[in-house]
């Protein structure tokens, strides 16, 4: 039993190259983890003589619980905004949006969405030989009931 092996299990979340590409990652947004940080310094460091008052410590406590219930809100406007049911309401109605040719010129251009597309997480509406992504489409509102394509239909300029 002298050849024994040995082996070295980290866990991939601790791993060295892991906490370093963490830990260089600069913090975009104050989050409900920086707000309660910045709180819980500001209780340590505070003068004995003169302590937070309870007031103060309420209010705080309170721009906390509402900074976490936005977040929460935003979470869940985002998850509607992409929920497949949302969007599968636009299918046979008439949306617009504008697209820059290739000469850098801006155009409206407007159809009636025939399908949805989900693609790396983002959705598109189909319209004619055209996909837009459903955060550029600027108009929506009902395909007449004729069945007619209006102006500018299946991806062409309106005039």
């Amino acid at each position: 039993m002298a050849d024994s092996a040995g082996t070295t299990n980290i866990w991939p979340n601790y791993s060295a190259q892991n906490v370093q590409s963490a830990a260089r990652k600069p913090a975009k947004d104050l989050g409900k983890d920086q707000f309660l940080q910045i709180l819980v310094t500001q209780l340590k460091n505070q003068d004995p003589m003169q302590p937070m008052q309870d007031k103060d410590f309420i209010a705080q406590m309170a721009q906390f619980s509402a900074l976490e219930q936005t977040m929460n809100m935003a979470t869940q406007l985002t998850a509607l905004r992409q929920s497949a049911g949302m969007a599968a309401g636009l299918i046979g109605k008439t949306v617009g949006w504008q697209e820059t040719t290739s000469s850098g010129e801006t155009v409206s251009r407007s159809g009636v969405v025939e399908s949805i597309i989900r693609r790396d997480g983002v959705q598109y509406v189909k319209v004619g030989s055209a996909e837009v992504k459903i955060d550029e489409v600027l108009s929506i509102s009902d395909t007449p009931s004729t069945g007619s394509v209006t102006s500018g239909g299946g991806g062409t300029p309106n005039e």
